[in-house]
């Protein structure tokens, strides 16, 4: 299924994350608040679809790297149990809090505070893309104080599987970004309070 109209979606997942927009292609570019990534989803069939994220982070753009490269960074935000050993090859993982599951991908390149390239592992409700993988490449841009991080995911197949995937990770991506832009807007999340206030 493609989308194709102007979607206006709530985070679920991330308490004090605000609404982000979604759109196609072809439409016209919404002025997002602070903190609502706009996402782009492509208007064409795969295997020519891809999907764009782009959000402006509140912090230089080596805090940003460092916050998206490190174990040590990604636990200030993403996930109490990240894995990151910078080297193509190696794992870029996350554990989520009372998951099983796994997510992220394996490095395939990098240039420093510039661009992380990863072959990326979808969500365990869809095997065959899981196994097949999507490329995701973040793009790191200074913006003075700030910093573009622009998401941008190809290698979609056709399938059901596949359109059902690339609609939970136009959420579930959009998300990822509101949580890299609330680590340095608000303060890294504190895991253990978070726990018990559940």
């Amino acid at each position: 299924m493609r989308i194709n109209n102007l979607i206006l979606f709530t985070s679920l997942l991330l308490p004090g994350v605000p609404f982000w927009y979604g759109h196609a292609q072809s439409a016209p570019q919404p002025l997002n608040p602070p903190g609502n990534p706009a996402v782009t989803s492509a208007d064409n069939p795969a295997p020519g679809r891809k999907l764009v994220i782009e959000l402006e982070v509140p912090a230089p753009t080596g805090d940003v790297w460092k916050a998206f490269t490190t174990s040590e960074g990604l636990a200030t935000w993403l996930a109490p149990q990240a894995h990151v050993d910078l080297r193509p090859g190696v794992d870029w993982i996350v554990s989520f809090p009372g998951a099983k599951s796994t997510g992220g991908g394996t490095i395939v390149s990098f240039v420093p505070e510039n661009q992380l390239v990863l072959s990326a592992l979808a969500p365990d409700q869809f095997p065959h893309v899981r196994a097949e993988r999507t490329r995701a490449v973040f793009d790191f841009e200074p913006r003075g104080r700030a910093t573009l991080v622009r998401l941008t995911q190809t290698g979609w197949k056709t399938g059901d599987e596949w359109d059902r995937a690339y609609e939970y990770l136009i959420a579930g991506n959009a998300q990822l970004m509101s949580a890299l832009h609330r680590r340095f807007a608000v303060g890294r999340i504190d895991w253990n309070k978070l726990a018990a206030s559940n």
